[in-house]
């Protein structure tokens, strides 16, 4: 039985009492919440602080992004063993807007999904599809594409610490949520994409997460389903009322 996930990505938001302020209100509302995995994705200025506040904690944390070398002269990056010595268990890894905005490819997601493995961060992988992509119908191809190549030299065992978000890039920050007809579709090809180039056993138990204006009046519809096993959540997660309420909706 896989256990569901609600992780939420507060992206460029709040500041660090109100990031402080949300973090400790997760933790005490959430501290009996056993059936499903939580996780927050606060900005990287204020993980260190994460870490005196969740930390005995059901809830883990990560970061929003990473850069696969160890250390070196990489302005403005953050290594995945600073991440590691701050308490950081989870990094996302090819979120939309890093491809779309700061033009990450396949190739880098590899290198970055790679080293963050070898440090023992489990990636919560991205992928999705534009609504031109989607009105092409080039969707499903776009999505094979990104796993072929964002998961190049991935292996079998190595995939038992990997999480994907499938998030349709037309529904995140839009209020348009994919239909539970189109989530279920697409998280089923993602599935069967493992299923023919992993295995069985993979496929049915590789987490794959849904990503795009969730909010608590949508997500019953959509953690219900068969291959859908939880959510990234973006604005709903800057809220406590809202994030808490997703949580406890999806036990």
């Amino acid at each position: 039985m896989r256990k569901k996930i609600i992780a939420g990505n507060w992206k460029m938001h709040l500041l660090a009492d109100s990031a402080l302020e949300l973090a400790r209100g997760i933790a005490e509302d959430l501290k009996d919440v056993q059936e499903v995995e939580i996780a927050i994705f606060p900005p990287s200025p204020y993980l260190i602080l994460m870490k005196e506040v969740l930390n005995g904690t059901p809830v883990k944390y990560g970061a929003q992004n990473m850069y696969f070398e160890e250390k070196g002269a990489f302005t403005g990056e953050i290594s995945p063993g600073m991440l590691k010595d701050i308490g950081c268990s989870l990094v996302l890894i090819g979120h939309s807007e890093r491809r779309k905005i700061f033009n990450e490819p396949d190739s880098l997601l590899n290198r970055k999904l790679k080293t963050a493995l070898e440090f023992q961060l489990l990636p919560y992988f991205c992928i999705g599809e534009t609504l031109e992509e989607r009105e092409s119908g080039k969707l499903f191809k776009v999505i094979e594409t990104q796993l072929k190549e964002g998961l190049a030299g991935i292996s079998e065992k190595q995939l038992e610490s990997v999480v994907v978000a499938y998030e349709p890039v037309w529904a995140i920050g839009t209020g348009v949520v994919a239909t539970p007809e189109q989530a279920q579709e697409m998280h089923a090809f993602i599935r069967d994409w493992f299923r023919k180039n992993y295995s069985e056993k993979t496929a049915e138990n590789i987490r794959i997460l849904y990503g795009g204006s969730i909010k608590p009046d949508n997500i019953q519809g959509l953690i219900s389903l068969k291959d859908i096993d939880g959510g990234l959540v973006g604005g709903a997660s800057l809220k406590l009322e809202s994030f808490t309420q997703l949580v406890r909706y999806s036990r």
